[in-house]
């Protein structure tokens, strides 16, 4: 028979298997979804289901149940995909748009200003020199 620490171990490892079984199929379910919403070629339905997809992979490596570098790759992987059909929905211009070009600016021509008569120069005045002290 098993140590009692054992048992427990066991115990508590079928309890987490149960919860991690219980993550991992709804996350395996949501990208499944995803990937037929962007086969399906509906814009709407498949930004929703990858939105949702998304959300299932983050919470399965919050909880440990894939590891974070796994859902990365498996929401890059969703989201290339869905780029791409974004991609091919859009309809190419025949030619690109030119830049519309800014309208001349009207150039005004300006009197010169009248001159005025200049000031008085006011008295220069230096510093009065320094004392010397005297003691």
């Amino acid at each position: 028979m098993a140590t009692r620490s054992a048992a427990k171990a066991h115990r508590q490892s079928v309890q987490r298997g149960l919860r991690n079984r219980a993550v991992k199929t709804a996350t395996k379910t949501a990208v499944k979804h995803a990937n037929e919403a962007i086969a399906s070629a509906d814009p709407e339905a498949a930004r929703a289901a990858v939105r949702e997809a998304i959300r299932h992979l983050d919470v399965a490596a919050r909880k440990g149940v894939v590891h974070p570098n796994n859902a990365a790759r498996r929401k890059s992987r969703l989201l290339l995909k869905y780029n791409a059909l974004i991609a091919a929905m859009q309809v190419p211009s025949e030619k690109p748009a030119a830049k519309k070009e800014k309208p001349a600016k009207k150039v005004t021509v300006r009197k010169p200003a009248a001159k005025k008569a200049p000031a008085a120069k006011a008295k220069e005045t230096s510093k009065p020199a320094a004392r010397k002290k005297t003691k």
